[in-house]
């Protein structure tokens, strides 16, 4: 059931078999199936996720191209409630390792927030990334194109890109040999450092190589209207003229929670085995926290491997269900 501040109080003693924190793709999948496996789960959702901002899927099979990504989540989450599973809106400060359990502290509300403390004997880190974006002084200016021809994955919509004025938007200069890698989708690229970086020598002469134009001058706005992007102002005065962009500006990882927890990390990353789980037996990480892809496509499986996984722990573990009535019957005799 949905939990809110009036409800949550019946849920306060129950043991989860696992709880979600992120109710994005891979952590919707999870909870599908632990509820079809018989178990009981709880998604906690922050809200406005990556994949919230998906403007369209067209990259995932099965469904139409144009297919916001909030459109899956709603049916996402809408499923696993048909299915038992409880969902709350709200943000995980921290996880305390108790043991056999664990247990997890929740901010709900930004107004007269509480925050309760759910106990469960397995977690799902499902609570993903935010890609950094251009930081404008008008950032509804940036949200207007951002998901629809401002993108920030390439193996999502290079195709997107495909021969066409392109901007590369970073904040480092590591970030800019991402142009030597787009430039499989489109040659039409402008390197855009905003400003925000020192660009070598090497650098600016690779870049000359290539023909990619470098702008250096912080950006004033996006141009373009009805979410199509037709170029750049920068705050020199300079008019950059574009159809697309791609955003390569690092992203926020949701992982504070897990900090407090003795788990090996590679980078921003936690390291799993083919199954998500972590270097603790009892945590899992699926989707964008995890090493590997970020694509829906990857954490929607990432759901179902950690889900079975503790399945199997908890199925290994439990008594065998036996046909009571018949074990009083003579044998061969069948109710």
């Amino acid at each position: 059931m949905k939990l809110t501040k009036k409800n949550l109080e019946q849920r306060l003693d129950h043991l989860y078999d696992a709880i979600i924190v992120g109710g994005g793709a891979g952590g919707l999948s999870a909870a599908i199936y632990l509820q079809r496996y018989g178990l009981s789960c709880l998604v906690v959702e922050k809200g406005r996720g990556r994949s919230f901002w998906m403007q369209e899927l067209h990259n995932y099979l099965g469904l139409p191209p144009t297919t916001p990504g909030r459109v899956l989540l709603n049916h996402g989450t809408e499923h696993m409630l048909e299915l038992g599973g409880d969902y709350l809106r709200g943000y995980v400060e921290a996880v305390e390792d108790e043991g056999d359990t664990f247990a997890v502290r929740v901010k709900v509300g930004k107004v007269d927030s509480v925050y309760p403390v759910f106990r469960t004997k397995y977690l799902v880190a499902a609570s993903g990334i935010i890609d950094h974006l251009p930081q404008l002084e008008n950032m509804q200016n940036v949200y207007e194109f951002a998901g629809y021809t401002l993108h920030v994955c390439m193996i999502c919509d290079g195709y997107e890109m495909m021969d066409r004025k392109c901007g590369l938007f970073v904040n480092t200069e590591s970030a800019i040999n991402t142009a030597f890698v787009l430039n499989w989708f489109t040659p039409y690229i402008t390197v855009f450092t905003q400003g925000a970086c020192e660009v070598s020598p090497e650098m600016r002469q690779k870049l000359a190589d290539h023909g990619y134009p470098l702008m250096e001058a912080p950006i004033k706005r996006f141009l373009g209207e009805h979410h199509e992007m037709t170029g750049v102002e920068l705050t020199d005065g300079q008019v950059i003229p574009l159809e697309t962009g791609l955003v390569a500006m690092g992203s926020h990882y949701f992982s504070e929670y897990l900090q407090g927890l003795n788990l090996e990390w590679k980078g921003n990353n936690l390291a799993t085995d083919s199954m998500c789980r972590t270097s603790h037996p009892r945590i899992f990480a699926v989707g964008d926290l995890k090493e590997g892809l970020n694509q829906v496509s990857i954490a929607v499986a990432d759901g179902t491997l950690a889900a079975t996984a503790i399945w199997r722990d908890i199925r290994r573990a439990s008594p065998p269900r036996r046909w009571e009535e018949n074990l009083s019957q003579p044998m061969g005799v069948v109710l």
